[in-house]
This record gives structure tokens, sequence and C-alpha cells, in this order.
């Protein structure tokens, strides 16, 4: 799994940035567009969570575990609308940032919780931390599925029989080339050249190989009650976030300046803080060497 460290530039060193960027919950996850691009990405995140809301069977007073809740969107539409919500993160920034808003959330790994440490669940989410949780050094060593199994055997140990999860993360798509190829000195136009950008994006991760993957690792505890790609959609999201960071705005300009030493004495996070990766993510789903898949499950 991406560890403290790994996760530390992707959710706590670019905190800061992308809050003044997305708005203080930071929804640094797939928006729920259904085809409908006139949506705003702000009108298309609340779809999104109303969806969860709907599968899930949330109404007031459920309590509700968001495993991986970043800055809290999630959670912030729990409340709401009347529900519980507990928040896990490894982000220290992240669990600030939630604490700060009165949200309870944990500063936790989520693949190892137990129901000794924070209780029973009516239901639980997961948007976007599925992507961290099995590292590249894990993937080459072949422990991926059995670290999928138990992080489900984790959540079903949370659930009553019948409770369900939704759970949100990319994968690798049909078009996916072989990790020997990933190359940062390729063409720039190249697939070599756009995943090995992504993978400096976020290290310590290896996504998972598709849907069937995931299913495969969840059967011993859950039944699938739907999936959905929602690829069309996350271009539509990473193109708004784009169009977002470009605008001006004189506090998040200050806190650039403050950037500045470790941006000419750090080439990791210099290259990190690149306009490549924001091009090379969305060229990654345009090629379908990376999908997003949306699935609900239900504990049997």
């Amino acid at each position: 799994m991406a560890g403290e460290a790994e996760l530390d530039y992707i959710y706590s060193q670019i905190d800061r940035i992308f809050r003044l960027n997305i708005g203080e919950t930071g929804d640094f996850s797939g928006a729920r567009y259904d085809g409908d691009f006139s949506l705003s990405l702000e009108q298309a995140q609340r779809r999104k969570h109303e969806f969860i809301a709907k599968e899930l069977g949330i109404r007031s007073g459920s309590r509700v575990l968001d495993m991986g809740c970043g800055w809290g969107p999630l959670l912030a539409y729990l409340r709401e609308i009347g529900a519980e919500g507990v928040g896990l993160t490894l982000s220290r920034a992240q669990a600030a940032a939630c604490r700060k808003r009165g949200f309870d959330v944990r500063l936790r790994d989520c693949r190892v919780v137990e129901p000794s440490e924070i209780g029973n669940f009516d239901a639980i989410a997961s948007l976007g931390a599925f992507e961290h949780f099995c590292s590249f050094e894990e993937w080459r060593n072949g422990r991926q599925e059995s670290i999928y199994r138990e992080f489900f055997r984790t959540v079903a140990g949370l659930l009553p029989t019948g409770g369900r999860f939704y759970l949100q993360t990319m994968v690798y798509g049909r078009n996916m080339i072989d990790h020997e190829l990933f190359d940062i000195n390729a063409a720039r136009d190249s697939s070599a050249y756009v995943l090995a950008v992504m993978e400096r994006q976020f290290p310590g991760s290896w996504l998972p190989s598709g849907a069937e993957q995931i299913e495969r690792c969840a059967s011993p505890f859950f039944r699938e009650v739907s999936k959905s790609s929602g690829r069309l959609d996350y271009i539509e999201t990473i193109t708004q976030w784009g169009r977002r960071y470009r605008r001006f705005g004189a506090r998040k300009y200050l806190v650039y300046a403050s950037l500045i030493p470790r941006y000419l004495t750090d080439r990791d996070f210099r290259e990190r803080l690149s306009g490549d990766q924001v091009r090379a993510n969305i060229e990654c789903f345009r090629r379908e060497l990376f999908d997003h898949f949306r699935i609900v499950f239900e504990k049997i």
C-alpha cells in the first residue's frame, strides 16, 4: 500500500492548493454526470452523493463510514441529510481540515480497522482510496488479490448482513501496456510517457487490473448490486479541475509562492507539480489505459 510518506505529497503537501481551487471540502474523486455535461462540477458531485445515499439506503440517523474520506465532501453531505458520518484517512492535513469543520475523522489505515475500535455501520463508502491499497512491489510479488480480499473481509466485518458498500475506483483499462514499457523519456504523446508521469504522480500505488478482479476478490463476502463505468465522467471532472486551477486567485498564488524554494531544489516535487500530470491523467482515460468504476455491493 502507498504509505504515509507517499500519501503526504498526494494529499497533504498540495492540501491548501487543492482546496483553494476546488473548495474547502475538496471533492477529489470523479463526479457523476451520467452523460449530462451541462451540469456544473458542483451539481455533478452532488448527484454522486445523492446516488450513494439512495443505493446504500442512507437516511437520517444512519451511521456511515467513509473509508478514505479526503477533505470531507461526503461527510458534509451526510451531515446535511441527518446521517452520522465517520471518516478515515492517512493524510494528517486532511484529518486536520475535517476536524476543523467538526467532522468525526480518524487518522487510520482503513484496511485493518475492526468493529471493536470504531463500531459497526449501516453503510460504508470508499471513493478513490482503493487505488492506493496495493503498491507496485506488492503487485510484482503477487500479493494484490490477497490484499483486496482482506480489505473486503474488513468491510464485511463492519456491516450487518444485507448492509451495502459503495466502491468508486480507477482501474487499468483494456489498452493498458506492460509496466516495462513505462518511460519518462519516451515521446510526450506516447502512452509510455503519460503512464510514467502518472506513476510519479501517485508513488507507491498500483491499480486493480479491472473491475473483474475487484468482483472476484469481493465475492466471498458480497454480492454485486450494480456496476457502471465512470470513465467519461472522470474525463469531464479532470477537465473542470484543470479550468479551476488556471483561474487567478490572490490567496492561491501566495501559496504557490511559498512553494518556490522547494520547487527550485526538489526535482521530484517540480515534476509532480507540473501541468503534465493533468494532461497525462486525461490522456490515460481517453486512451482507455485507465477506466473508472462505481460498484455497489451487498453483504451476503
